[in-house]
């Protein structure tokens, strides 16, 4: 009888251990990062020696609790997610990129200053329409300056955003080496280790957002992370952790390396958010070198074009715009302070004499260097180059997005809960548990029955 006992009592503690871990997935059926446990069950088997060779064995113990796994999934997972990071992000970038080119209104306010040059050839003694040209060519100065100001937003919103995301993978880094050293002390099997692992895919999902990761597991679970691929940079190994930073190049691009052990190493990221912030500061880069090319150009011509001239009092014609500092921090010349000094009419040449105030020749050289350098042309294709990119970005995130939910439903059916398939383990469980304690019940009774015999 006492084998009956026995065996009924580990009966009752195994499926009160299976019960419990049936409600524990049930509770969390919505826990983001959850993975489904289920318990591991074996035969405790009878002794040798035994007189009895047919008897029964002596009962069940708990091998421990099994947590839902699925290595290829998660990888697949985290490998979309990196993905589509990467195209969101470089899309954010790609739309402040667009309201920097047009916020300020800068093609139409060169087109505004070469249309007011037109209408003065038109009457090029007229003070008004000198002083008209006059304010569309301040409004042109102030255009470029705040389109420079608006790229130096960006490029200081492009160096908070790297300083953070370096920021950020390097607390990940120091909480996944802590999860990992929680992994070492606790028992294989464990409910602990169950809930340390959900903690560490959690953290690795989050790092995939980040950048690209590779993942090894070792036999007990803990993680070792490389980034930027297999043959990326080493950052987590078992306790120990790297320092991931963010710099900028001379040329405006961005970089991002890791120091672990002494060792400082770049980060070919292609994927996550340090992509993006990478496609991003390069983009940034090539349009504000063009931006500046433009500006430069603009102001060399129109300065040129007046020194070619003379203005209303004959005199030879003074620069209109001075640039200080960056190319496109322009201004109208501290000596151009009247509509007068507008170079319309033709300097003298050994063949010619200088135009009087009805000429305007100098301002027909000046729209014929507008057609030929094509000022508004540049400017409207850097927009709407921008502009396109913008757009296949979010065409190819539409479909990033679509592949990334399909490998997270993927990993949901390998590792989530599944109601259906709990209720029928809380029914199947229950039973066994009353059962069990059903074999304790007949154990003692039939105990007590031979205690009475007389």
């Amino acid at each position: 009888m006492s084998d009956m006992l026995s065996i009924g009592a580990s009966g009752v503690r195994a499926y009160q251990t299976a019960l419990a871990t049936v409600g524990e997935n049930i509770a969390n059926v919505g826990t983001v990062g959850y993975a489904r446990r289920a318990v591991m069950l074996a035969e405790v088997a009878g002794g040798s020696g035994s007189t009895n060779g047919y008897g029964a064995g002596n009962g069940v113990y708990l091998l421990g609790v099994d947590r839902s796994s699925d290595i290829y999934s998660a990888a697949a997972l985290r490998a979309t997610t990196s993905d589509l990071t990467r195209t969101t992000k470089g899309a954010e970038w790609l739309d402040r990129i667009q309201n920097a080119l047009t916020g300020n209104q800068l093609t139409a306010r060169v087109t505004s200053f070469f249309g007011s040059a037109q209408a003065l050839a038109a009457e090029p003694d007229s003070t008004a329409l000198r002083t008209g040209m006059l304010s569309a060519a301040s409004s042109t100065a102030l255009a470029f300056t705040a389109t420079g100001k608006a790229f130096d937003q960006v490029d200081a919103d492009l160096q908070t955003a790297g300083t953070q995301a370096a920021q950020t993978l390097t607390s990940l880094g120091n909480s996944l080496t802590r999860i990992n050293e929680g992994i070492s002390r606790s028992q294989p099997g464990s409910t602990a280790a169950a809930q340390l692992m959900d903690q560490r895919d959690t953290i690795l999902s989050q790092m995939s957002e980040m950048v690209d990761i590779d993942v090894r597991m070792d036999t007990i679970g803990r993680a070792t992370v490389k980034l930027g691929g297999p043959e990326g940079a080493a950052f987590v190994q078992g306790a120990t952790t790297g320092t991931v930073s963010y710099s900028r190049n001379q040329d405006g691009t961005a970089a991002f390396s890791v120091t672990i052990r002494g060792e400082v190493k770049d980060i070919a990221a292609s994927g996550g958010t340090l992509a993006g912030i990478t496609d991003g500061a390069q983009r940034v880069a090539a349009i504000r070198q063009s931006l500046n090319a433009v500006a430069e150009d603009f102001v060399k011509s129109v300065n040129d074009n007046q020194a070619a001239g003379v203005d209303r009092a004959g005199l030879a014609g003074k620069p209109m715009f001075s640039v200080t500092g960056a190319a496109t921090n322009i201004q109208i010349d501290k000596d151009f302070d009247d509509g007068k000094l507008i170079a319309a009419a033709s300097a003298a040449t050994p063949t010619k004499p200088a135009g009087g105030v009805r000429d305007s020749s100098n301002l027909a050289a000046l729209e014929s260097t507008r057609v030929t350098k094509g000022f508004e042309a540049s400017l409207t294709t850097l927009i709407t180059g921008n502009a396109t990119a913008y757009k296949q970005k979010n065409t190819i995130a539409e479909a990033q997005a679509a592949i990334r939910d399909g490998a997270a439903t993927a990993q949901s059916t390998a590792t989530g809960v599944n109601l259906d398939s709990e209720a029928v383990d809380l029914i199947r469980f229950q039973q066994a548990y009353a059962a069990s304690g059903r074999v304790i019940q007949i154990a003692r009774e039939t105990m007590q029955t031979i205690l009475d015999i007389r």
